[in-house]
């Protein structure tokens, strides 16, 4: 880094100099075309484990749009026996299972260069980018969000409250009395997540009247 980038760093840092907003975050968020994601997987290992589902549903002008979704089962070749009491898929008990690379280009081809949204993003991406890679694919590109950490956005700062380090997405759905009928399931976590973001969305306009895609990445 050279000392002029420095400085123009410890400017920013101290909120003397504001960070330049990214061209294509100043937008209305009514205008992006959202994907929300999900996957099943045999644990929570980034090495070891492996992705079993994608799920995926597209959200856009404030509505999630059921039709447009993306629901793919890949072959089995990891299995972990006690992740099944979670999401209940069998060894090759679904019919329409293809395989990682097949399911991988069919998600990059729904997906495009649309926002993703997840809970616990970071885990879902980093699942699919290990695939990827696995698959010598590129790695994501596209900007994320992440409906737990929106969800602290929204809530009021007092000392007399008491805040959690992590929401899960039940925690989500309950506080939004959103039904748990398909939870563990990659489209119904998918489902329930795009309407927490929605009802996230309602109560950040609180706040943001008119508000832009950079509002959420800040």
């Amino acid at each position: 880094m050279t000392i002029k980038e420095k400085i123009i760093e410890s400017l920013q840092i101290l909120g003397i100099l504001k960070v330049p907003i990214e061209e294509c975050l100043n937008f209305p968020v009514e205008s992006a075309r959202f994907v929300v994601l999900d996957t099943e997987t045999t644990g929570f290992d980034y090495d070891k484990d492996r992705i079993l589902c994608i799920g995926a549903i597209v959200l856009q002008n404030g509505t999630i749009n059921v039709e447009d979704s993306f629901e793919h089962y890949i072959d089995q070749e990891h299995f972990d026996k006690t992740s099944v009491v979670i999401h209940g898929i069998i060894r090759r008990d679904v019919l329409n299972h293809k395989s990682e690379i097949e399911v991988l280009q069919l998600f990059l081809d729904y997906l495009g260069d649309s926002i993703i949204i997840a809970h616990h993003t970071r885990f879902d991406v980093t699942m699919i980018n290990n695939a990827l890679e696995r698959n010598g694919l590129d790695k994501l590109k596209n900007k994320t969000l992440d409906t737990a950490v929106l969800y602290k956005k929204t809530l009021i700062k007092s000392n007399l409250l008491q805040y959690k380090d992590h929401y899960t997405l039940d925690d989500l759905a309950d506080k939004f009395d959103i039904s748990k009928k398909d939870r563990h399931t990659a489209i119904g976590d998918a489902y329930i997540t795009a309407i927490a973001f929605l009802k996230i969305l309602k109560k950040l306009k609180e706040k943001y009247p008119n508000i832009m895609l950079y509002h959420l990445f800040k």
